[in-house]
């Protein structure tokens, strides 16, 4: 459980320094081209409190939901003047640059963030970054019917060859039901398939019902449970039960299912010895629902620290591969191929911070912030008027034309834009909202 004040001051935070990371890459470059800048908010509406300097009214204001900086003469619907400070006075590669100037910030942001992870404490799954070997297949999911198994790698995914279970991860999570094509290595053969992943949860992602090979090393125990008490330690890799291989803890959970309460015989190596540990489960209740727990978790990491220029280049990569998924993402909206229930809003976003607050350590949290700055500086380029990505495609249009689009016409568009706009989020919003009512 996500303790509310982690998310309240977390998501104040982490919001707000995107908001002023992107707002002053607009303001920087107003300045340097001689735009008079009249106020630089955090926030919208009321105006809470601030201080004046020079032509600027630095201000925090009411509805911490984005932030803004205005400039003279920038809305369209505004008479000119011809002061020679006003937005629009100034040449179009000028308005250009001081539009891109803001997402640019927050996308440079990004890979500064995750640079700096990569250089102290980047701590990842073991097997993200490792082939995408498969180690466990359920009995009644998509990847079972189409004839999946154990040991079987994963060569290609779509375009990607040789993927990495990240790789693999990140295409099936964004493919819910829609062809997947795959192809696999079994006993040095290659056979190609197409897979439909099935919508699962709240978000409606797709899974195919696999889990990486990899070690069932007991990274935490329960107090109080069997597992403890029959002296399992963490490090130990629990090999079999009752004779049977395990490479998971799903594994392990669904042979207790049908065991109940027997006793078990674990299998785990330590040191390189094999000890076995007679155990009894313990019955809790879940959701309403009877398990058998024996009271171990298995989440195996590794941590990277990479030198300076290998961090930088590693950010960029991770980066620019993220930018095409968010892209993939919005156009699979679009054609109605994915949930918008994907799409997080702010209690989605509070919740996240609150949870990455919570971990040890500030690389989990700042992690989070990269991607956070990085959907927000793609998410601003999108060609939608009001934002920035929509001022940067009126000015393409208007260099082409040779001329200004007609003032009346730039009224109508931003008009329908912010209707359009404030529906969106209402529907973000109520998503948001009924995750939490329905979870």
């Amino acid at each position: 459980m996500v303790d509310l004040a982690y998310m309240l001051v977390s998501i104040v935070v982490v919001l707000g320094i995107m908001i002023v990371v992107h707002e002053f890459g607009h303001f920087a470059a107003a300045k340097l081209f001689g735009v008079r800048v009249e106020t630089f908010s955090v926030g919208f509406g009321k105006r809470l409190i601030g201080f004046k300097r020079g032509d600027t009214d630095y201000r925090i204001s009411l509805l911490p939901l984005g932030g803004y900086v205005k400039m003279t003469g920038e809305n369209p619907m505004e008479t000119r003047t011809g002061d020679p400070a006003e937005f629009m006075a100034h040449p179009r590669w000028q308005r250009f640059v001081i539009a891109i100037a803001g997402p640019a910030m927050n996308i440079l942001l990004a890979i500064a963030l995750l640079t700096g992870v990569y250089m102290v404490h980047y701590e990842h799954p073991i097997y993200s970054d490792q082939p995408a070997v498969i180690g466990y297949v359920d009995k009644d999911s998509v990847a079972a019917k189409s004839g999946i198994l154990p040991g079987d790698r994963i060569v290609r995914v779509e375009d990607v060859q040789n993927p990495t279970w990240e790789d693999v991860d990140l295409k099936v999570l964004l493919s819910p039901n829609q062809p997947l094509n795959i192809a696999l290595m079994r006993n040095g053969q290659v056979i190609d398939k197409t897979i439909v992943p099935e919508a699962v949860g709240q978000q409606r992602i797709g899974d195919i019902g696999v889990l990486p090979d990899q070690p069932n090393v007991v990274t935490e125990l329960t107090p109080g449970y069997p597992a403890s008490k029959a002296g399992l330690k963490v490090g130990d890799n629990i090999v079999a039960v009752d004779g049977n291989k395990v490479r998971s803890p799903t594994e392990v959970s669904n042979y207790l299912k049908t065991t109940g309460a027997k006793e078990v015989v674990i299998t785990a190596l330590r040191d390189g010895q094999e000890h076995q540990f007679r155990i009894t489960p313990m019955a809790v209740e879940e959701s309403n629902q009877k398990f058998y727990r024996i009271g171990y978790a298995s989440r195996p990491t590794h941590v990277d620290k990479l030198p300076f220029m290998q961090a930088v280049s590693r950010s960029v990569e991770q980066n620019k591969k993220y930018s095409f998924l968010i892209i993939e993402l919005v156009q699979k909206m679009v054609e109605r191929k994915v949930s918008v229930k994907q799409m997080e809003g702010p209690i989605g976003i509070a919740r996240a911070t609150g949870a990455a607050a919570q971990q040890k350590g500030w690389t989990p949290l700042l992690q989070l912030m990269a991607a956070i700055s990085l959907n927000l500086g793609i998410f601003n380029l999108f060609p939608i008027p009001i934002l920035d990505g929509g001022l940067i495609l009126l000015l393409a249009i208007e260099g082409i034309m040779r001329r200004d689009i007609s003032q009346k016409i730039k009224e109508r568009i931003y008009q329908a834009a912010f209707v359009c706009l404030i529906l969106f989020a209402g529907m973000v919003i109520y998503n948001d909202v009924m995750k939490v009512v329905t979870q």
